[in-house]
């Protein structure tokens, strides 16, 4: 049975806020809140798929470490040009 939209967009948001280490809560449910709804189902899925790789290569991804599989290239910009900027 499908899932429904509104129930998978609030499962989505919930793992996106319970992660395996706190960096990706802050930088995941953000993004989440912003931009979930407004997705298509080809970007859900893409976004559940990234949701299943390990938070510890997820961070690496987001911080520029290194670089995330073609794959998740887009969606890992989408993200980084999201996050708050610092003053320094």
């Amino acid at each position: 049975m499908k899932e429904p939209r509104e129930t998978r967009i609030k499962r989505l948001k919930m793992r996106s806020m319970r992660r395996g280490i706190k960096e990706m809560d802050v930088i995941l449910q953000p993004f989440a809140e912003a931009n979930l709804e407004a997705m298509d189902e080809a970007g859900l899925s893409l976004y559940d798929d990234m949701l299943s790789e390990n938070d510890h290569d997820l961070y690496q991804w987001v911080s520029r470490q290194t670089q995330a599989p073609d794959r998740y290239a887009a969606l890992i910009d989408q993200i980084v040009d999201q996050l708050p900027r610092t003053s320094a």
